[in-house]
């Protein structure tokens, strides 16, 4: 068994950079900061800043590229992957970056601080809303509906 799975949230070091393939495909690269904070053995608070490369494919890549500005926190989740090529100086490179596959924006819906950002839909919330008139033994409870018992399931 294999995984190969990243998951990270920071801020983005730059805006989103959109290009197309020769056939179509938009992909969007930017880097991500993420930063570590500890206390060392003299108790002074010390912090190291990594910065990773995201590559974005597809549909991915178009809301990157429309929503993410330099600055933007986010959640983001995908596979490492290294690519390597000659230099035209001749040298052999390398670059380890995470192809995502999934991202989930977490600042604020203000964009800028002041303005709404557009076409962005609510989000629907995941858990039911209880009304808070009604008593916590009866919420989300149809007293028309009759019990149900481990006994009745048929399977």
């Amino acid at each position: 068994m294999n995984l190969n799975k990243a998951q990270i949230i920071g801020n983005l070091v730059r805006d989103p950079e959109i290009k197309s393939t020769a056939t179509g495909k938009s992909v969007t690269s930017f880097s991500i900061a993420t930063s570590f904070i500890w206390t060392d053995q003299s108790g002074q608070k010390q912090e190291k800043t990594e910065f990773h490369n995201i590559v974005a494919w597809g549909k991915l890549a178009e809301i990157c590229g429309q929503y993410l500005k330099k600055g933007s926190k986010i959640y983001l989740e995908g596979r490492l992957q290294t690519r390597d090529w000659t230099g035209q100086d001749g040298i052999k490179r390398y670059r380890t970056e995470i192809v995502a596959e999934n991202m989930i924006m977490l600042d604020s819906r203000m964009n800028n601080g002041n303005q709404a950002i557009p076409n962005k839909q609510p989000i629907a919330p995941s858990e039911p809303i209880i009304d808070i008139d009604e008593p916590i033994e009866n919420a989300g409870v149809n007293p028309t509906e009759e019990e149900i018992r481990v006994e009745n399931i048929p399977f």
